[in-house]
């Protein structure tokens, strides 16, 4: 096996020749509109909550106004992404935090965006990055299981501990675009089940990944 560094090196050459095109694949505009679908997205595909909110942020367009909306009415209208009933309160919840302690307008730091209600640090760490343009490298579920399969961290059980090691490897201004480019790799060749590794310009020099073991 390679270096870590050379392994890293040959990751961010080998997926951005792949995926080129790598970018959040939520649709928004602003920074209410990333953390709203972001919400939306625990345990629902981007497809989806883009099809919800193509509707939704024209009815509700900032904080104050989706801050209003009684909940049975909210809970209905995100239905489709499932979870609905929490989803709903903890929109509700954090616009209203938004509009009492922010004039309206969504925190920029990470650590002002988990003390809304519903937002955990994965969630802050993507509006961070998304809707501010903050260095950082956020942990979904594809981004930790490639971290593992590739050999980027060791002994990192927790998405928290994952985003600690990969942000202490992967260089300043490349964070967030490595994070995009593990997320379409995720998506489409190195998926949680049946991985495409023959197809994969990794899979030789730069993964660990044995098809024959549960990783």
């Amino acid at each position: 096996m390679k270096s870590l560094k050379t392994r890293l090196d040959v990751i961010l050459r080998e997926l951005t020749k792949l995926y080129p095109e790598a970018r959040p694949e939520l649709t928004f505009s602003n920074p209410f509109e990333t953390l709203i679908a972001t919400m939306l997205s625990a345990q629902c595909t981007d497809k989806r909550v883009n099809m919800v909110t193509a509707t939704l942020f024209q009815d509700y367009p900032d904080a104050e106004s989706m801050s209003k909306v009684p909940l049975d009415v909210l809970e209905e209208r995100i239905k489709p992404c499932g979870l609905y009933h929490m989803k709903a309160k903890h929109i509700l919840e954090a616009c209203q935090a938004i509009c009492e302690q922010y004039g309206g307008n969504v925190p920029q730091t990470r650590e002002e965006l988990t003390r809304l209600p519903g937002v955990g640090n994965k969630t802050a760490a993507v509006v961070a990055m998304a809707a501010y343009g903050a260095d950082v490298l956020p942990v979904d579920t594809h981004v930790f299981r490639l971290a593992h399969r590739l050999d980027l961290v060791k002994d990192a059980k927790t998405p928290d501990e994952v985003e600690r090691q990969l942000t202490a490897i992967v260089p300043q201004g490349e964070r967030a675009h490595m994070h995009h480019l593990l997320i379409w790799h995720g998506r489409r060749m190195c998926k949680a089940i049946k991985p495409d590794c023959a197809a994969c310009p990794l899979h030789t020099g730069a993964c660990n990944y044995d098809a024959g073991k549960k990783q």
